[in-house]
């Protein structure tokens, strides 16, 4: 196998089994995990179908981890970022990062602190009846 996609869906995995482990057994309840996929798990990308894939794993995997632990009082939710300005992007070159900018609704790319304030959202109280959810941080970017 890949080792991006051992590393995507499988390190995700390994973690979100890990944490509800430790939950479970201290019968901590009221507690929130959140998983980073990408939009590209649900809209697919030329050239990149391991990565794409391996984040289509994680959208799978929260959905059906917050199936399993809600009944604990467990959320799982997920954050699907677009295109977001981070070293790995930095290399694409200005006229890719232009053509995919026109494409975005908002006509930018992302911040890596929006990214964050998402995850923070989601883990925090005012998000206490979202679980399952796949939100899409991606300047309106969608399939």
């Amino acid at each position: 196998m890949n080792c991006g996609v051992d590393v995507i869906i499988g390190g995700t995995f390994l973690v979100n089994q890990t944490l509800a482990r430790a939950l479970v057994s201290e019968g901590i309840t009221g507690a929130s995990i959140v998983n980073i996929a990408s939009i590209v798990g649900k809209t697919g990308k030329i050239g990149q179908a391991n990565y794409a894939a391996s984040k289509a794993g994680v959208i799978g995997l929260t959905k059906t981890a917050a199936m399993e632990l809600g009944r604990k009082g467990i959320r799982v939710n997920a954050v699907l970022p677009g295109f977001t300005e981070t070293p790995m992007t930095d290399v694409v070159p200005g006229k890719v990062k232009a053509t995919v900018t026109s494409l975005i609704p908002l006509n930018i790319m992302g911040q890596s602190e929006e990214i964050a304030e998402a995850c923070l959202f989601l883990a925090s109280d005012r998000a206490s009846y979202i679980t399952g959810a796949a939100l899409e941080v991606t300047g309106g970017l969608s399939p």
